[in-house]
């Protein structure tokens, strides 16, 4: 159990959040959400002493292990993988090594005997013999082989790295989990198989997320960090969002209502109070004016973007034919003989080897050519691409992000400009920020601009949501689903790729697994089949 009291922090001299009272209890999983810069892990690093707070206190039942997702992936590059899993535990890790160390010495002493005899019954208490299982049970889950045990960290490429991390936070039964972010960079078979074990997971569980799928999978509650303040709602994700939103609107109706009814007796007061006949009815209206009071709706820190594509022509009835492509990468083939068509309207998500999907888009763009195989748009066909690498397009240019967007817009009025990029979350001087300055996320949003500038009616996206926050990520996907045309869709976002794509496409070496349905559909067709 994790106490919060009277909780509060300043950094830089910007108050993040104040007079916290929270519990969290063990057999729940607490789902931390908040605007980017709100303080989401500036709270986990409070919780776990990594940070003091400036006010109030954390306190934690005494013998309890907390065990947190580490985001250095280069920390551990001098241990073995089996090593690095297992120091998730520190005092089994640092028994461990001890006995170790006393078992190679030459002049083994009775002193050493009897010290090794006691470490042999910490080590067995606290299931030290299992743990070389347990750590290679847990690689496995997370879609690594057990032949990685005896790696170097250092030799692991970096997504093995984070799966390791991960590994190493979940072992040894912690009593209290802290997870920011543990999804990014997980394939969506570890990402359920995490899902699975949090689920179960008898401790206590805090993780900060931009996944809405997972936070609805996995979360009892909602920590809500807005309004310089920390909240706490039962429920998952989407309960808390369908909470809030329909609150929002109560809260407006009930404004307007107010509103109307204030209106009226500032009107009734102006016309009748120097009337001596209605003057006693005037100063009882006037009372209750007084009483009433506007509630007012406070300015959230959440700011959703504008995302919105209307193309400039519809699409023809040809949209795409693709025959025999093939693309080998180092030698090693990518897709052999991969062929698809693609009809009107279809929304198309891909599925497969990452560097196979982004190879697929290129070739499409023209930006590669393939090994063998042509493909074929339609001649209605105009085409928006969002790259899974967007560095061309920002690297090296020094241009404002007003500038940047006018070289692809028609209309270069700079009162457009500023509109639509206000829409877009860049207002006032930010407008100005050179584009080689800006973060992911800004940089992401100065490409969803770019693409809707062009009017396309088919769209191609490479992971768009990389860098985003929830409400960006929310912006994009309502975006997707209203839009007219078709599309075809690389992401992590399971919740995205669910709702807008009726139809799945996975890319396997040697063809393809076409499916029309969305993703719970088309993963319960493959169970079916017994291809999964």
């Amino acid at each position: 159990m994790i106490n919060v009291n009277d909780l509060s922090f300043n950094f830089g001299g910007q108050l993040l959040f104040k007079h916290v009272d929270l519990q969290f209890t063990s057999g729940n999983c607490y789902g931390v959400i908040g605007a980017n810069g709100a303080g989401k892990s500036t709270f986990l690093r409070i919780l776990c002493g990594e940070l003091e707070p400036t006010g109030g206190s954390v306190s934690i039942a005494p013998d309890t292990r907390m065990s947190v997702l580490k985001q250095d992936h280069f920390a551990y590059d001098a241990y073995t993988v089996l090593d690095t899993v297992i120091m998730g535990n520190p005092k089994l890790y640092e028994v461990m090594k001890e006995k170790d160390a006393l078992y190679m010495k030459e002049d083994f002493s009775d002193e050493d005997g009897v010290r090794a005899s006691e470490l042999e019954g910490i080590f067995a208490e606290m299931n030290g013999w299992e743990a070389e299982s347990d750590a290679s049970r847990l690689i496995q889950g997370l879609g690594l082989s057990e032949d990685l045990l005896y790696a170097t960290m250092a030799d692991l490429k970096e997504s093995e790295k984070i799966k390791i991390l991960l590994a190493q936070a979940l072992f040894g039964n912690p009593d209290i989990i802290l997870l920011d972010e543990p999804t990014n960079g997980l394939d969506i078979d570890a990402t359920v198989w995490l899902e699975d074990f949090l689920s179960d997971y008898f401790g206590t569980v805090l993780v900060v997320s931009h996944d809405r799928h997972f936070l609805n999978d996995v979360c009892t509650n909602i920590v809500d960090i807005d309004y310089s303040g920390i909240k706490m709602y039962v429920g998952n994700y989407e309960f808390w969002y369908e909470s809030s939103q329909l609150m929002q609107r109560l809260i407006k109706q009930q404004n307007k209502k107010n509103e109307e009814k204030i209106r009226e007796l500032q009107e009734f007061i102006s016309r009748f109070s120097a009337n001596k006949s209605k003057s006693r009815q005037a100063t009882s209206r006037r009372k209750l004016l007084e009483k009433l009071s506007v509630e007012e709706i406070p300015a959230s820190s959440r700011r959703y973007p504008f995302i919105g594509f209307e193309p400039d022509r519809e699409a023809g009835k040809d949209i795409l034919e693709v025959s025999g492509l093939c693309k080998s990468l180092n030698g090693q083939p990518l897709f052999t003989n991969l062929s698809f068509t693609l009809n009107k309207g279809e929304k198309v998500a891909l599925l497969g080897n990452e560097l196979a999907i982004t190879s697929l888009f290129r070739i499409l763009m023209e930006e590669e050519a393939p090994d063998a195989g042509e493909f074929k748009w339609g001649q209605s066909i105009t085409t928006s691409y969002f790259p899974h690498d967007n560095t061309a397009y920002f690297d090296g240019c020094s241009s404002s992000i007003i500038d940047w967007m006018r070289q692809y817009s028609k209309d270069q009025t700079e009162s457009y400009l500023r509109g639509f990029l206000g829409r877009m979350l860049f207002s006032g001087d930010a407008v100005f920020k050179p584009v080689n300055v800006l973060s992911g996320g800004e940089k992401v949003r100065c490409m969803f601009s770019r693409m809707m500038m062009f009017g396309s009616n088919f769209l191609l996206l490479d992971q768009p949501t990389d860098h985003l926050d929830l409400e960006s990520i929310t912006a994009v996907n309502d975006g997707l689903t209203a839009f007219k045309g078709g599309l075809m869709l690389a992401t992590h976002d399971y919740e995205m790729m669910n709702t807008v794509a009726d139809r799945i496409i996975e890319i396997l070496p040697d063809g393809v697994l076409d499916y029309a349905g969305n993703y719970e559909e088309f993963i319960a067709w493959k169970k079916e089949k017994g291809l999964l």
